[in-house]
Protein backbone atom coordinates (compact mmCIF):
# COMPACT_ATOMS: atom_id res chain seq x y z
CA UNK A 1 0.00 0.00 0.00
CA UNK A 2 1.27 3.47 -0.89
CA UNK A 3 1.46 6.40 1.51
CA UNK A 4 -0.76 9.20 0.28
CA UNK A 5 -1.33 12.86 1.21
CA UNK A 6 -4.77 14.45 0.93
CA UNK A 7 -5.43 18.14 1.60
CA UNK A 8 -8.75 19.09 3.17
CA UNK A 9 -10.20 22.59 3.05
CA UNK A 10 -13.45 24.29 4.03
CA UNK A 11 -14.63 27.84 4.56
CA UNK A 12 -18.43 27.62 4.94
CA UNK A 13 -21.05 25.60 6.82
CA UNK A 14 -19.10 24.90 10.03
CA UNK A 15 -15.64 24.29 8.51
CA UNK A 16 -14.19 22.29 11.42
CA UNK A 17 -17.17 19.95 11.34
CA UNK A 18 -16.79 19.61 7.57
CA UNK A 19 -13.13 18.58 7.94
CA UNK A 20 -14.05 16.04 10.61
CA UNK A 21 -16.93 14.63 8.53
CA UNK A 22 -14.73 14.26 5.46
CA UNK A 23 -12.05 12.48 7.51
CA UNK A 24 -14.63 10.10 9.01
CA UNK A 25 -16.08 9.37 5.58
CA UNK A 26 -12.65 8.56 4.12
CA UNK A 27 -11.41 6.36 6.95
CA UNK A 28 -14.58 4.26 6.84
CA UNK A 29 -13.66 3.19 3.30
CA UNK A 30 -12.42 -0.43 3.39
CA UNK A 31 -9.37 0.34 1.20
CA UNK A 32 -8.19 3.41 3.15
CA UNK A 33 -6.14 3.36 6.36
CA UNK A 34 -5.44 6.65 8.17
CA UNK A 35 -1.85 7.32 9.24
CA UNK A 36 -1.71 10.91 10.54
CA UNK A 37 -3.52 14.24 10.51
CA UNK A 38 -1.99 17.70 10.73
CA UNK A 39 -3.30 20.51 12.84
CA UNK A 40 -5.88 22.81 11.23
CA UNK A 41 -4.53 26.01 9.70
CA UNK A 42 -6.45 29.19 8.89
CA UNK A 43 -5.55 31.00 5.67
CA UNK A 44 -7.00 33.75 3.50
CA UNK A 45 -8.74 32.59 0.33
CA UNK A 46 -6.91 32.22 -2.97
CA UNK A 47 -9.07 33.69 -5.70
CA UNK A 48 -12.13 35.76 -4.80
CA UNK A 49 -11.48 37.71 -1.60
CA UNK A 50 -15.16 38.20 -0.71
CA UNK A 51 -15.37 34.89 1.13
CA UNK A 52 -14.39 33.62 4.59
CA UNK A 53 -10.90 32.38 5.45
CA UNK A 54 -10.20 28.70 4.84
CA UNK A 55 -9.64 25.97 7.38
CA UNK A 56 -6.93 23.67 5.93
CA UNK A 57 -5.34 20.40 6.98
CA UNK A 58 -3.52 17.44 5.46
CA UNK A 59 -4.02 13.79 6.25
CA UNK A 60 -1.71 10.97 5.32
CA UNK A 61 -3.15 7.57 4.60
CA UNK A 62 -2.41 4.28 2.98
CA UNK A 63 -4.54 2.72 0.32
CA UNK A 64 -4.51 -0.15 -2.13
CA UNK A 65 -6.66 1.91 -4.51
CA UNK A 66 -4.89 3.21 -7.62
CA UNK A 67 -4.66 7.02 -7.86
CA UNK A 68 -7.64 7.45 -10.21
CA UNK A 69 -9.88 5.30 -8.01
CA UNK A 70 -8.83 7.23 -4.92
CA UNK A 71 -9.60 10.50 -6.71
CA UNK A 72 -13.08 9.11 -7.45
CA UNK A 73 -13.54 8.41 -3.71
CA UNK A 74 -12.49 11.99 -2.89
CA UNK A 75 -14.86 13.47 -5.46
CA UNK A 76 -17.76 11.28 -4.35
CA UNK A 77 -17.10 12.34 -0.74
CA UNK A 78 -17.27 16.01 -1.77
CA UNK A 79 -20.52 15.33 -3.62
CA UNK A 80 -22.05 13.41 -0.70
CA UNK A 81 -21.16 16.31 1.59
CA UNK A 82 -22.93 18.82 -0.65
CA UNK A 83 -20.02 20.51 -2.43
CA UNK A 84 -21.23 22.89 -5.10
CA UNK A 85 -18.85 24.43 -7.62
CA UNK A 86 -20.36 27.89 -8.08
CA UNK A 87 -17.23 29.84 -8.99
CA UNK A 88 -13.55 29.08 -9.56
CA UNK A 89 -11.65 29.07 -6.24
CA UNK A 90 -14.85 30.13 -4.51
CA UNK A 91 -16.28 29.19 -1.15
CA UNK A 92 -16.90 25.54 -0.45
CA UNK A 93 -18.12 23.32 2.33
CA UNK A 94 -15.37 20.81 1.53
CA UNK A 95 -12.45 20.51 -0.84
CA UNK A 96 -10.42 17.30 -1.02
CA UNK A 97 -7.24 17.35 -3.09
CA UNK A 98 -4.97 14.40 -3.77
CA UNK A 99 -1.58 16.01 -3.14
CA UNK A 100 0.81 13.07 -3.43
CA UNK A 101 0.56 9.33 -3.98
CA UNK A 102 3.84 7.75 -2.97
CA UNK A 103 6.44 8.56 -5.59
CA UNK A 104 3.94 8.59 -8.46
CA UNK A 105 4.24 11.30 -11.09
CA UNK A 106 1.22 11.37 -13.36
CA UNK A 107 -0.47 13.78 -15.75
CA UNK A 108 -3.81 12.85 -17.30
CA UNK A 109 -6.87 14.88 -18.24
CA UNK A 110 -8.37 14.19 -14.81
CA UNK A 111 -5.41 13.91 -12.43
CA UNK A 112 -1.97 15.47 -12.01
CA UNK A 113 0.37 14.06 -9.34
CA UNK A 114 1.81 15.52 -7.34
CA UNK A 115 -0.82 18.25 -7.15
CA UNK A 116 0.32 20.94 -9.63
CA UNK A 117 0.18 23.84 -7.15
CA UNK A 118 1.01 22.13 -3.84
CA UNK A 119 4.60 23.38 -3.91
CA UNK A 120 3.36 27.01 -4.15
CA UNK A 121 0.94 26.99 -1.23
CA UNK A 122 2.00 27.34 2.36
CA UNK A 123 -1.42 26.15 3.57
CA UNK A 124 -0.54 22.82 1.94
CA UNK A 125 3.19 22.67 2.69
CA UNK A 126 3.10 23.44 6.43
CA UNK A 127 0.55 20.72 7.26
CA UNK A 128 2.24 18.37 4.79
CA UNK A 129 5.50 18.80 6.72
CA UNK A 130 3.62 17.87 9.90
CA UNK A 131 2.42 14.53 8.53
CA UNK A 132 5.26 13.50 6.19
CA UNK A 133 8.28 15.34 7.59
CA UNK A 134 10.40 18.13 6.14
CA UNK A 135 12.70 15.66 4.34
CA UNK A 136 9.82 14.22 2.30
CA UNK A 137 10.43 14.80 -1.40
CA UNK A 138 7.44 15.97 -3.39
CA UNK A 139 8.08 14.05 -6.62
CA UNK A 140 9.60 16.29 -9.28
CA UNK A 141 9.62 19.33 -6.96
CA UNK A 142 12.10 18.73 -4.15
CA UNK A 143 12.03 18.34 -0.40
CA UNK A 144 9.32 20.05 1.59
CA UNK A 145 12.13 21.70 3.56
CA UNK A 146 13.40 23.38 0.37
CA UNK A 147 9.93 24.32 -0.91
CA UNK A 148 8.41 25.84 2.25
CA UNK A 149 10.66 28.94 2.45
CA UNK A 150 9.56 29.94 -1.06
CA UNK A 151 6.06 30.67 0.28
CA UNK A 152 7.01 31.85 3.77
CA UNK A 153 5.41 35.26 3.09
CA UNK A 154 1.96 33.69 2.70
CA UNK A 155 -0.16 34.34 5.79
CA UNK A 156 -1.42 31.28 7.66
CA UNK A 157 -1.79 30.41 11.30
CA UNK A 158 -2.41 27.28 13.33
CA UNK A 159 -6.01 27.24 14.52
CA UNK A 160 -6.38 23.98 16.45
CA UNK A 161 -5.76 20.24 16.55
CA UNK A 162 -7.50 18.23 13.83
CA UNK A 163 -11.11 17.44 14.85
CA UNK A 164 -11.44 13.68 14.40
Amino acid sequence: MSEIAVALGSNIDEPLQQLSSAYQHLVRHPDITPVAASRVYLSPPHGPQDQPDFHNAVISLRSSLPPEALLAVLLSTECAMGRQRKRHWGERCIDLDLIAYGEVQLSTTTLVLPHPRAHERRFVLDPLIEVLGSEYVLPGRGSLQSLQPRCAEQAIRVLCEFPR
